[in-house]
Parts: C-alpha cells; sequence; structure tokens
C-alpha cells in the first residue's frame, strides 16, 4: 500500500499529486542588474516538478526588499516574464507552484538598497547577522525604523507583487513571516519595540501581517495564499518574550481567514511530541483549521509518520531537493538521496545548480 505522504492532497484550491512539497531555498542565481529569473530557473524548477508543489525561493517585493545579491524580484515587467516561462515549464510537467513573496527588513546592507538608503524595519535596531554582498559577507546596516505613514504603503507593495505574481501565472504565492525577515520582525518584540498600533500587545504586532494577509488573499484568492511562520527559532538575532501569545493571537486569526495552509518552520523535531518544541509546535498546529506544512528537516522515515499520524497534511524537504531532482520518488521507492555540493548552494551557474541526475539517469550512467 503506498504510503500516505505520496497520495494526492489538497491545499486550498489547489490538487496536489503528492505531499511532498519543496521547500523554497534561496539559490542566488538572478540576473545582474534586473534580479529576473532566466533559462536556468526555467531548467532548475522544471526538472523538480515531480514534487507535489515547488515554493520558489524567497522573492523580493521590492527593491527595498532586497537583501542579498542575486536574488529575485517580482516587481518589474522583466521579473513577471522571467518568472511566467518558470511556471509554464513547471506546469507542462504536470506541476504546481507557488512564488513566496519576500521583504528582508533589516536583514540588508545600504550597498543592497536603492540609492544606498537605510534598510527599514519595525524600529531602528540592528540585527547582529550578516547578509551577503557584492564584497561577500558583511553585517548588515543600521535600519530606519518605518512611520506610521508608510504602513498603507507596504500593504501595497505586497498587494502589487501579488499581481504581478498572478500575472506570472502562479498557482499560488507564500506570504514569508519568517526566519528574521521584516514581517518576523514586526511579529516579534524583540525586534519591534513601536509604541503605536503596530507594537506593542500581540495583536497590534500581528496587525501588519494580517493587513498584508488580507490585501494579497484579495488577489489571489484566500485558497491560493498559504503563509510561512517559524514562531520557535530563533534566527538572526530575533527572539520574542512569548511566542505561546504571540502567534496564539496570529494562528487563529489566520485560519479564521480560510487561508490555504500553513507551512510551519518547527525547531528541528521531527514531529516528536516528547520534546517541548514538540509539544509547542502541536498547540500551535491545532489552532489552524486548514493544511499544514511541517518543515523540520524531515527524512523518508519521519515524514511519512507525521503525515500518517494526522500531525502534518504534507511535509517540505529543502536541501535534499538541490542534489535529488526527483527526490519524492527517491522517498517513494526509498532509494538513495544523494548528497549535494555545498560550495555551489550560493551564487554561481549551471555546476551544482541544473547538472544532478535524476534516479533513472543515475542507474542508467
Amino acid at each position: 500500500m503506498t504510503d500516505k505522504l505520496f497520495t494526492q492532497g489538497r491545499l486550498g484550491e489547489v490538487d496536489l499529486k503528492n505531499r511532498v512539497v519543496m521547500a523554497p531555498m534561496t539559490r542566488n542565481r538572478a540576473q545582474d542588474g534586473t534580479d529576473a529569473p532566466y533559462d536556468i530557473h526555467v531548467e532548475y524548477y522544471r526538472q523538480r516538478a515531480g514534487a507535489g508543489l515547488i515554493i520558489t525561493e524567497a522573492t523580493q517585493i521590492t527593491p527595498e526588499g532586497k537583501g542579498y545579491i542575486k536574488t529575485p524580484g517580482i516587481h518589474s515587467d522583466e521579473q513577471v516574464e522571467g518568472w511566467r516561462k518558470v511556471v509554464e515549464a513547471v506546469q507542462e510537467e504536470g506541476g504546481r507552484i507557488a512564488l513566496q513573496l519576500w521583504h528582508v527588513g533589516r536583514i540588508s546592507h545600504v550597498s543592497l538598497q536603492p540609492d544606498g538608503q537605510q534598510p527599514v524595519a519595525p524600529s531602528a535596531i540592528r540585527a547582529e547577522a550578516q547578509t551577503f554582498t557584492e564584497n561577500g559577507f558583511e553585517a548588515t546596516s543600521e535600519p530606519r525604523a518605518l512611520g506610521l505613514e508608510e504602513m498603507p504603503r507596504m500593504v501595497e507593495d505586497w498587494r502589487r507583487a501579488a499581481e504581478n505574481a498572478k500575472r506570472a501565472g502562479f498557482d499560488m504565492v507564500e506570504i514569508h513571516a519568517a526566519n528574521g525577515y521584516l514581517l518576523d520582525q514586526f511579529l516579534r518584540d524583540g525586534a519591534n519595540k513601536r509604541d503605536d498600533a503596530y507594537g506593542g500587545s500581540p495583536e497590534n504586532r500581528s496587525r501588519l501581517v494580517l493587513e498584508i494577509v488580507d490585501a494579497v488573499a484579495e488577489v489571489m484568492g484566500a485558497g491560493r495564499t498559504g503563509i510561512r511562520l517559524s514562531p520557535l527559532v530563533e534566527v538572526a538575532d530575533l527572539k520574542d518574550s512569548d511566542p505561546l501569545a504571540t502567534y496564539g493571537h496570529l494562528i487563529p486569526e489566520l485560519s479564521r481567514r480560510g487561508l490555504a495552509y500553513l507551512h510551519m518552520v518547527e525547531p528541528g523535531t521531527r514531529g516528536d511530541l516528547s520534546t517541548e518544541g514538540g509539544q509547542t509546535t502541536k498547540l500551535l498546529r491545532e489552532l489552524f483549521e486548514g493544511a499544514y506544512i511541517a518543515n523540520a528537516g524531515y527524512d523518508r522515515e519521519s515524514g511519512i509518520r507525521v503525515v500518517e499520524q494526522g500531525q502534518a497534511d504534507f511535509v517540505a524537504y529543502g536541501r535534499p531537493y538541490i542534489g535529488n531532482p526527483d527526490l519524492e520518488r527517491r522517498l517513494e521507492l526509498n532509494e538513495q538521496i544523494a548528497e549535494s555540493d555545498q560550495s555551489s548552494w550560493y551564487g554561481g551557474g549551471l555546476e551544482g545548480y541544473i547538472d544532478y541526475p535524476t534516479l533513472w539517469e543515475q542507474k542508467a550512467a
């Protein structure tokens, strides 16, 4: 009998051929000068179209949202056209693809910002973190706090990005509110020290996220809009004093809006409910009535287990997809998972990007 992980599933309005999700992974290969995807992106994503759903690498919604070199955008016609070719290639192979919408906030450097301006953040607190620039890894720059009058503009930026994603033909979009970037910065009181309607209480710190969710869902439809959260993951110098209170408010609000899915970056538990992190994740997961995508370094056995036990509806796999373009097939057949070359994970060209063989190509060699 086929394990449930490898059977058809449904995320909101979108039917998927299996429950294996390719997680978003930054690969830093967008075109110089335009930040547009091009031919190598078309081939990279086409090769991995066997996943139930591909979630693209994080894609900045505006030039201001950029925090690393050669990450793609979705704010120009050239970028939209580049992504359209990617989408068409994946869909021609029978796959489904979601665009991950991204604004890095304070995780940036002035050299990456328009006209060398300061990065923006909920509060003027620099992250004790590094980002990747033309000069290599550099400490993040001092950010400026977004003004209250800028909030409508910020919401409109996300709405416009969703409109561009729809123009490109994406099946879904995912709002990136995890891993220490702008929306995560607003959610957590370690970075958000505001004393206005967007800071202080969990309700206020969730306000911008929910306004953006509403704007994006208005464009795409709630059934084609997902969100990624990382409540218990401390990254890029970002902490929260009471994650249960913060996300205990946010997640029911997301559920009430009928989003297609909640994609949770879990604290490395692989569904182990005997740990404190596993128990807290379980409590938060139960607050969301829609589909749940688990993401915590799962392997074949743990991925199968959490779906069979009803702890997750789908499982996201990231780095294994780099060296295994047909990862879902290898998992189903219990075949060996190839290692990838870490030196080519970020930046470069074809090598280490589109030259990894499928299982059948490997066996035929």
